[in-house]
């Protein structure tokens, strides 16, 4: 029996599961939100075309209207300046899109301060008490905030100090960046870097390092908690639009 035979026969049987790690996209999903002067992408929505009507009397279908970078989506390099000559998110290889599902728990950090920003030195202590990452890993950070996906004022923690979600260090992007051997990383917040993330050096420093690195981010990830820390393997399938920056996401994780 091949390997991947043995997979197929588990999930027949049930000892491999499916777990859904995609939030439900919807005119409700909480967005980006960014400050004047800047242009914000449109939110999710369906035209209605035909609903077993005049319009097309024996089916139902919708015009969708939606910014690329909308609930759990996908990061391609091209979405950022130091990703400007990489791959749009039609050319992400295959083969990075599906590997092993790292799971490291900050949600007791998020929960003290929501403005935590995770550093090299907790991912190394990380690293010493549970072992290296494996290569083409997929490194998926826990910070309970899938909590207030269905709330946009929790999601997005705005007031005039700006957004209040944890991320990461400049210095922890371009580690993970530079340092380490993996595909990429999810997050359950709105987008990959923290949401003061401009006030950093540079700012923005995950999307900086990581797509300019040919690395990528999912954002807005659900049910990290019901992941083992090592064993799952993740299926990352964002459209492939030609030309896209990223890309609305449906995320699998087979345990």
């Amino acid at each position: 029996m091949t390997q991947l035979t043995h997979v197929l026969t588990s999930l027949a049987a049930g000892s491999v599961t499916v777990q859904d790690l995609t939030a439900p996209l919807s005119k409700d999903t909480p967005t980006l939100v960014l400050p004047d002067p800047f242009s914000n992408l449109i939110d999710f929505s369906l035209e209605e075309v035909s609903a077993y009507n005049e319009p097309g009397p024996f089916w139902k279908h919708h015009n969708i209207h939606t910014g690329e970078h909308i609930g759990t989506h996908i990061d391609a390099p091209v979405h950022w300046i130091s990703g400007r000559e990489g791959k749009d998110v039609s050319q992400i290889d295959p083969q990075r899109l599906v590997g092993p599902a790292v799971v490291l728990d900050f949600s007791a950090e998020a929960a003290a301060d929501p403005d935590y920003l995770i550093s090299v030195e907790d991912l190394k202590s990380w690293q010493e008490a549970h072992g290296e990452f494996p290569a083409n890993a997929w490194l998926l950070f826990r910070t309970g905030w899938d909590q207030y996906g269905e709330d946009r004022a929790a999601f997005l923690n705005l007031d005039d100090n700006g957004s209040h979600t944890p991320g990461f260090t400049a210095e922890c992007a371009r580690y993970i960046a530079e340092e380490l051997d993996i595909s990429g990383v999810g997050v359950e917040t709105v987008g990959i870097d923290a949401g003061n993330a401009a006030l950093l050096d540079p700012p923005f420093p995950m999307h900086n390092f990581l797509l300019g690195n040919d690395k990528y981010g999912i954002t807005s990830l659900k049910n990290l908690s019901k992941l083992p820390m090592f064993g799952a393997m993740i299926v990352v399938a964002p459209l492939p639009i030609v030309g896209g920056t990223g890309a609305p996401t449906r995320v699998l994780a087979l345990m």
